[in-house]
């Protein structure tokens, strides 16, 4: 398993505003989106292209695009706030949804939908923007897996150690791209520093 954590100023500032308790959703909104166009632009950077001859408005020339098909997968709810800007970045690809529910009290993820598209040797970018024990994720990538999808690269905002080691432990082949890898999980194994129920501060269901 690979792991990536941005190394990136305006990813580092952005990161610091969502994690202020003080920003309101319709701050937090804008924000989310931004850090996912960062994000997005870090895990494609190796993804396979090939050659497309051109013509610009002077002359023909050869250029690359992308060799790949691409799924993207939020996790619902929070991963939503990171689907559309993932679509203005790779406007081709097609999307597929995974529920799940996280219990308060045991903190282990249980699973109340999925739908997704054909993942036969697609390359999936599940949209998980909190990766805490690694329950909900662990759950989302073996669903994506077992679909058939060849790759499978998770985008998270923050990721605490316990979820790191769990998906590296289950999923040796799965890539990590996180903006922030935090300290610790707390004793409701809430991410710390972290940044609050994601899903509640990007929709103002507090």
């Amino acid at each position: 398993m690979s792991l990536t954590v941005l190394n990136h100023a305006l990813a580092d500032h952005i990161v610091t505003r969502l994690r202020d308790e003080n920003t309101p959703p319709e701050q937090f909104r804008p924000l989310t989106r931004a850090l996912t166009h960062i994000l997005i632009a870090e895990a494609t950077k190796n993804l396979p292209t090939r050659p497309r001859t051109i013509r610009t408005p002077l002359e023909e020339m050869e250029g690359r695009e992308l060799d790949v098909e691409i799924v993207a997968v939020p996790v619902l709810r929070a991963g939503l706030g990171m689907l559309e800007p993932t679509l203005e970045m790779l406007p081709g690809a097609a999307v597929g949804y995974v529920g799940l529910e996280r219990d308060e009290v045991t903190a282990e993820a249980h699973s109340y939908y999925c739908k997704l598209p054909n993942m036969a040797g697609k390359t999936a970018f599940l949209l998980d923007p909190m990766l805490a024990t690694g329950g909900s994720a662990y759950r989302a990538a073996k669903s994506l897996y077992e679909a058939g999808a060849e790759k499978v690269i998770l985008l998270c905002v923050v990721a605490a150690p316990q979820g790191i080691a769990k998906l590296e432990k289950a999923f040796p082949a799965l890539q990590i791209v996180a903006a922030a890898r935090d300290r610790d999980l707390n004793a409701k194994s809430f991410i710390l520093p972290g940044l609050g129920d994601f899903g509640d501060r990007l929709y103002g269901t507090f």
